[in-house]
């Protein structure tokens, strides 16, 4: 199947079965936290069998859709530092959850340690086709106190290519900023690498010891190759070797990605993150820099150690990065969280899930606890959109979507869901809420960049698509919402899309 085929999903089934699935689905009230799912749950509704080839009186049974948690936001950075240069994005690099991800939403926050679950949507200009949104947030922490204390290890990349302004300069800076606002119970480490990776610092208290950090982060130079593949295997053996129990372990990559020395191959590098994900619980944050930038490498790398990856391009984004995000984040709320979102198919004739093609989980595996999910940190939150063709004169359940993932402390799985009725549909897509817009913009904004693969309903101009997200920023005074209409606009004086 092309990649085109592969982002529809088709849906449909006999009518008894489910009427039956849809009372099942439902029986849960929206926003319900349990411990393993009502009964009805677990291993989900039993599907139909498949239509054969030329047989049009078997409607398909496949009306669920699931996928691992994704909080990454580097393919929107990227993007915009690539337009702000005057050049293309690569279709490849365009990835709209991602688009999606990085702008504020408007969900309820859960007043306990896990999600809330909204799915709200609206009807787009082609016919029958609506965007259906389904949003999952967690809580933020309340205080800085409530964190473990995090055991950082900083694998820096110092080849020749990060010589280039707003790389390891930048990295550096922020480094040495993000230095002064860990607490004195959190550890660093760091290792440099290029042609050769060095552990220039082993696992160290801040306590007493950030004059000492500090001297390593300066010491830092840019030198010549890039052999990545060395410096993951002494960053992740350097976090080993500092192993703190009780603690946030993660291995933080900052590197443009642009692999041209010894391991090179990608499944070799991600076997070693892989094994000590398992074995020790060390999780990946990758942070891409540089207007060369591997991003399919850095993605692969994030998602295979179970973090998430981001992109920074000035020293405004690097800040919140590395002095806001990073620090305030250090704890995890869920391990493994997936969502499974499941469409009536009385209501539902045709559903797509817009992008998570790398985070595609068998319907099946949803309450497998083996298979890996997503890695999520308190306050933040998760946006999946949704194509959906509604049957014509239907009315009543839409779709239900559940999010489970297991607890960090215990392991124990929890669950949560909501649901959504057609009565809910929003009339337009442009008069529902201001960041349910912002939504729509940011991915009809992926879709134009990605040439129209990811194939969205009722898809405006980019013209129009500035005019939009001018006006929201207008709306909700949001600097990012105002970055967002400054890149589509250079967007269509790139002739990035049409």
């Amino acid at each position: 199947m092309d990649r085109h085929g592969t982002r529809r999903h088709r849906c449909g089934a006999l009518l008894a079965l489910t009427t039956a699935g849809a009372l099942l689905l439902t029986a849960c009230a929206a926003g319900e936290d349990h411990a393993n799912g009502p009964d009805y749950a677990i291993g989900g509704p039993t599907p139909a069998p498949s239509r054969a080839q030329g047989d049009e009186s078997t409607p398909s049974s496949d009306y669920l859709s699931t996928f691992a948690l994704d909080v990454d936001t580097a393919s929107y950075g990227y993007a915009r530092r690539t337009l702000a240069d005057g050049r293309r994005p690569d279709p490849s690099t365009i990835r709209p959850e991602e688009f999606v991800n990085s702008f504020r939403q408007d969900y309820r926050t859960p007043g306990h340690n896990g999600f809330t679950v909204t799915v709200d949507g609206a009807r787009t200009s082609d016919p029958d086709w609506s965007l259906v949104r389904v949003g999952l947030t967690t809580r933020p922490s309340t205080t800085t106190g409530e964190r473990p204390p995090a055991a950082l290890t900083f694998v820096i990349d110092v080849s020749g290519s990060m010589d280039e302004p707003g790389r390891l300069d930048l990295a550096k800076k922020s480094l040495d900023t993000m230095t002064d606002r860990l607490r004195d119970d959190d550890s660093v480490a760091i290792v440099a690498f290029s042609e050769h990776a060095d552990t220039l610092l082993p696992m160290t208290r801040l306590a007493g010891h950030r004059a000492e950090i500090h001297d390593a982060v300066d010491g830092l130079d840019a030198l010549s190759s890039t052999n990545l593949g060395e410096g993951v295997e002494t960053g992740y053996a350097t976090a080993v070797e500092g192993l703190r129990k009780n603690a946030t372990n993660r291995v933080v990559l900052i590197s443009d990605a642009l692999a041209n020395d010894g391991e090179t191959d990608p499944n070799a590098i991600l076997e070693r993150i892989d094994s000590d994900r398992r074995e020790y619980g060390i999780t990946l944050f990758g942070v891409g820099v540089g207007s060369d930038y591997g991003d399919a490498l850095m993605e692969r790398l994030a998602d295979k150690g179970d973090g998430h990856t981001t992109y920074v391009s000035d020293t405004g984004t690097a800040t919140e990065v590395f002095c806001r995000q990073l620090p305030q984040n250090i704890d995890l709320v869920a391990r493994d969280a997936k969502a499974q979102v499941a469409f009536d198919p009385h209501t539902v004739a045709d559903f797509r899930l817009i992008g998570y093609q790398d985070r595609k989980v068998a319907d099946q595996d949803f309450r497998n606890d083996h298979v890996d999910g997503g890695e999520v940190g308190p306050g933040h939150t998760v946006t999946a959109l949704y194509a959906v063709r509604t049957r014509p004169g239907t009315e009543g359940h839409l779709a239900t979507a559940t999010v489970r993932w297991l607890d960090p402390e215990t392991r124990d799985p929890r669950e949560n869901t909501g649901a959504m009725e057609t009565a809910a549909l929003h009339d337009s897509v442009w008069t529902a809420s201001a960041r349910f817009q912002v939504t729509a913009v940011a991915a009809y904004f992926a879709d134009a960049l990605g040439g129209g693969d990811y194939d969205m309903p009722g898809s405006p101009s980019l013209s129009t698509l500035e005019s939009r997200a001018t006006n929201l920023a207008r709306m909700t005074e949001d600097k990012d919402v105002s970055g967002l209409a400054t890149a589509i606009r250079e967007a269509g004086h790139s002739g990035a899309a049409s």
